[in-house]
């Protein structure tokens, strides 16, 4: 994957109001979904699932008559939270074939094929950027595989903005989302950090759940996998679309000025 530095998203012809600067402000941030956009890597995962499973019954003379979600209705039914053997049922699976189908999920949706179909979120770098230069601390808490995010940061020249990369070593907690898992992964961080104020943002209830856990006010954003519907049940302290909204709010900006 390649990128743009955040440097070159700040724009030199506008500046914010003036604010006070938010040292002392620590903001932990999820990967997957407020920095990275995984709809792409998601669906394509389905489809080829899908594929291999029709082509394997195919060599044994049987067809499978599968119908197979849009993105749009696959997106929407993960953002609901429909789980995986649901999505499976709907289309057209039963049984050992949705077993089938599921066990390969699992086995390839960090392929490197796979994994090269996530994009930045858009505003993501400016976000970051802006966030650092006013005095946050920036803290990544990911159930993601730890290198894999450390390197794509640094292709898109974005990990030297973190003060601390928090991940895992297998590349299966995140599609599993486990909110122990984030609960413990957080606690971690919280305590090598040793923030003054702080707050968790992520896009499920693994980061709200997690936050909660441990204390610390939480922001939820919709552009992930989770809907505003389904993050609103879990209560987070505030909600936003995006990550750009996220350093917006935080920083108190309320609008941007030409100058």
């Amino acid at each position: 994957m390649t990128g743009t530095t955040a440097s070159k998203l700040q724009s030199p012809f506008y500046r914010c109001r003036d604010y006070p600067k938010k040292s002392g402000m620590t903001v932990f941030c999820d990967f997957d979904g407020p920095i990275v956009n995984v709809s792409e890597r998601y669906y394509s995962t389905y489809q080829i699932a899908l594929a291999d499973l029709v082509a394997s019954y195919q060599a044994q003379g049987m067809i499978l008559p599968i119908q197979v979600l849009s993105k749009q209705q696959f997106w929407e039914m993960k953002q609901d939270r429909v789980p995986d053997v649901e999505i499976a049922m709907r289309s057209g699976l039963q049984g050992e074939q949705i077993d089938s189908f599921l066990r390969n999920v699992c086995e390839i949706v960090n392929q490197p094929s796979l994994l090269n179909k996530d994009k930045m979120q858009p505003g993501v770098s400016w976000a970051l950027a802006l966030l650092h230069q006013e005095g946050v601390k920036l803290v990544l808490v990911t159930l993601r595989d730890r290198t894999e995010a450390t390197q794509i940061l640094i292709n898109y020249g974005l990990a030297r903005l973190f003060s601390g990369i928090y991940g895992t070593d297998d590349s299966q907690i995140a599609y599993q989302n486990n909110s122990e898992a984030k609960t413990q992964l957080l606690a971690q961080a919280i305590k090598e950090q040793s923030p003054r104020s702080s707050w968790m943002v992520g896009d499920t209830e693994a980061d709200i759940l997690a936050g909660q856990a441990l204390g610390i006010p939480t922001i939820a954003v919709t552009c992930g996998i989770r809907s505003c519907y389904m993050l609103k049940k879990f209560q987070p302290t505030r909600i936003h679309s995006d990550l750009l909204s996220v350093a917006h709010d935080l920083l108190g900006i309320t609008q941007l000025v030409r100058v």
